[in-house]
């Protein structure tokens, strides 16, 4: 199984109002990263780690995590 952790962004510090700040983040957990001994990148073959999905609120957020049986962290 995946792990997600479900969290609302910060704002930029550049920004002064709480405009388009109301969207909930659903973010997959990377399991083995592994570090490239040449250049000391890090790197995973899991793909889901670079996927982030935008829900307009925390329910629907986590009704998706419970649909594809993900664990939330």
């Amino acid at each position: 199984m995946s792990k997600a952790i479900i969290y609302i962004p910060n704002k930029n510090p550049m920004q002064s109002g709480t405009a388009k700040n109301n969207k909930w983040i659903l973010e997959f957990i990377t399991k083995d990263p592994t570090k490239n001994p040449l250049m000391g990148w890090e790197s995973s073959s899991d793909t889901l780690t670079q996927l982030k999905l935008e829900f307009t609120s925390k329910e629907l957020a986590i009704n998706y995590a419970k649909k594809k049986k993900l664990i939330l962290i």
